[in-house]
């Protein structure tokens, strides 16, 4: 999937907190009084770092359960899965963890389901969009942690400049492109095909034409009519008329036109919660809206946003099942989830930490985000073969809008790839 709020790419060597973070793992098989918790890095300097999160609540919950430890370790994002498999594969996994994915550690057995480790009343909590995702064969493994949904921004100033209107279909936002490439704006539409998170923007860009990456059986279609529609009215409506701006968007990459949007050089840029808190902490006038549609759905037709979140799993070794129910069940607390989740401007994943959320109460656009939520579409976490699929996707979906490219030969291409992973 992988949605990554608020700069979680950043190396934490270069904040010098790497040592001080990652707290050696070593082995507590069998240790029934210590917790072993892997986490990625949400912050973006040591000011914001997650430790500090990890820090209040760890003393918190060993207040109350004085003869327990927890053991923390903190890895950037772009490290976290990585080191996470390995300790797998080494008969060293954590007693919990938290990352993008889940399913291949549940293909292995190497997960306790929900119900073995979560009251029927949190693990009941999830949103059903959410607990769907992260569930296999009908039992819960991935436990929704914070989640977001996407939506459009668009710059109001710049939308003013240039008499363009707030688009709701592909046609219409074509035209609002057309006017601020009038009036000098770079990115007229910011079109993150790179391979840091591609396979967001396609995702976003395929749901407004009713096609995804998998078909109603949960089967992939990466390669289907509609998603080759869509990529041929990007190329050919966007990209060749140089309604995308001057970098091409296979070598754009999200954070790049973010920051490109935060500078006011972008007119519209699919984007999360955490950018509109950025944002508007400039100054910047954002409206949002949902993702413009295909003019070629019926106007009933709503397509779902697209949704993302990041997953909890608890694992499975030594006698260590009451302590892992005893800590998430604490993590999954309204006031605990909503203080991480209002610290990155993220989404909580549970219905009662919702409803009590100060940040959805506070903020119009956050209501937004959570209505697209409940009804949202997200990655095919729950196939264990997604890892590897999510990757060769971000790696080659920028090519199908190319000016020189067929785009349903790019996507027969990553199809066929989804299949040989699928059947290893």
């Amino acid at each position: 999937m992988r949605p990554r709020p608020f700069g979680m790419t950043a190396s934490l060597a270069a904040f010098g907190l790497l040592g001080s973070l990652a707290t050696a793992c070593g082995s507590s098989e069998g240790d029934a009084t210590t917790l072993r918790l892997v986490v990625p890095e949400y912050g973006t300097s040591p000011a914001t770092s997650s430790k500090a999160y990890w820090d209040k609540l760890i003393s918190a919950f060993t207040a109350t359960h004085p003869d327990k430890k927890v053991e923390v370790t903190v890895y950037p994002w772009a490290d976290v899965d990585r080191e996470v498999t390995r300790m797998v594969k080494e008969d060293d996994a954590p007693d919990v963890a938290l990352m993008g994915a889940y399913s291949d550690f549940a293909a292995q057995g190497s997960l306790y389901p929900a119900d073995e480790v979560m009251s029927v009343r949190a693990e009941a909590n999830f949103l059903r969009p959410l607990a769907d995702a992260g569930s296999v064969d009908g039992s819960l493994y991935g436990l929704p942690f914070v989640a977001s949904s996407r939506l459009l921004f668009y710059n109001e100033e710049l939308f003013d400049k240039a008499g363009a209107k707030p688009p709701k279909t592909w046609s219409e936002l074509k035209e609002a492109a057309e006017a601020l490439k009038k009036r000098g704006v770079r990115y007229p539409y910011a079109l993150p095909l790179g391979p840091e998170e591609a396979h967001a923007e396609a995702l976003i860009w395929e749901l407004s034409n009713g096609g995804g990456y998998t078909d109603d059986s949960g089967g992939y279609n990466i390669a289907s009519e509609q998603n080759a529609q869509t990529f041929r009215w990007i190329k050919e409506n966007l990209v060749v008329p140089g309604l995308t701006g001057p970098v091409a968007p296979a070598s754009l990459n999200r954070q790049d036109a973010f920051d490109a949007f935060l500078r006011g050089d972008v007119g519209m840029v699919n984007g999360y919660p955490s950018l509109l808190h950025e944002a508007r902490a400039k100054g910047m006038k954002v409206g949002t809206l949902r993702m413009p549609v295909s003019d070629t759905l019926a106007d009933e037709e709503t397509p779902p946003a697209a949704g993302v979140a990041d997953w909890m799993m608890a694992f499975r070794h030594g006698d260590n099942r009451e302590l892992v129910t005893e800590f998430l069940n604490f993590v999954y607390e309204d006031k605990n989830l909503n203080e991480f989740a209002g610290r990155y401007h993220l989404l909580p994943a549970t219905v009662s930490a919702t409803e009590a959320s100060q940040y959805a109460a506070a903020d119009h656009s956050a209501e937004q985000f959570l209505a697209a939520l409940r009804s949202a579409q997200l990655y095919p976490v729950d196939e264990p073969s997604w890892l590897e699929i999510s990757n060769t996707i971000k790696r080659n979906i920028g090519k199908a809008v190319a000016p020189s490219a067929d785009p349903k030969a790019v996507l027969e291409q990553i199809a066929q790839q989804a299949k040989d992973a699928t059947q290893r």
